[in-house]
């Protein structure tokens, strides 16, 4: 496979399993939900080579789009955004969490009402992050006019208002914490995401 070939879900899916990234276990991710398998992308994109190819793919998948800015979450959308928006040619600013758990624009980031946003994730599992994401570009004044990720593990059910590109879908079950076989079962649970 060339860098000029296109990257198909199963090719995206082995870069995790290269990468020793797709994890097997009893895991809560991010929005709270347990699973039986994780997704570490720090691992895939910890080869710069890899996170620009996987930036450039969704640039490609992306299409005719026509961004002024790729706004990501903290801490896990913010190196895939940027590649993404190195592979536009526009600017990449990112969200995070202030003292209250709200995701907010710091560092001096600000966006306008002439800003059109395409919104990059890692992977996206209920899309919480995302709206939070959304509401804050469109707080700015800004439109929001794509979403895109490297996976879409939300069975197709994220439900965002804009057209929505992932690299790859995975479908792995998530359930609340009361309705998990592993806790049931008694397994470990760990927790390897960035929020806590």
């Amino acid at each position: 496979m060339t860098d000029s070939e296109h990257l198909n879900s199963d090719q995206v899916l082995a870069l995790f399993r290269e990468s020793s990234a797709l994890l097997e276990g009893h895991f809560v991710l991010s929005s709270g939900l347990h699973s039986s398998r994780y997704l570490q992308c720090a691992r895939v994109l910890e080869d710069p080579a890899r996170a620009e190819r996987l930036g450039r793919e969704l640039r490609l998948r992306l299409g005719m789009l026509k961004p002024t800015v790729v706004v990501s979450p903290a801490l896990g959308g913010v190196i895939i955004g940027h590649e993404v928006a190195r592979a536009f040619g526009v600017r990449h600013v990112f969200t995070e969490r202030d003292a209250s758990g709200h995701a907010v624009l710091r560092r001096g980031f600000a966006l306008n009402a002439t800003d059109r946003a395409i919104v990059i994730e890692d992977v996206v599992t209920t899309g919480l992050s995302t709206r939070e994401v959304m509401d804050v570009v469109r707080a700015s004044g800004a439109d929001v006019i794509a979403v895109g990720s490297i996976i879409d593990r939300s069975g197709g059910q994220a439900g965002f208002p804009v057209p929505f590109t992932p690299l790859a879908r995975l479908d792995v079950p998530a359930k609340p914490p009361e309705s998990c076989e592993l806790c049931r079962a008694g397994v470990p649970v760990v927790k390897p995401g960035s929020r806590k």
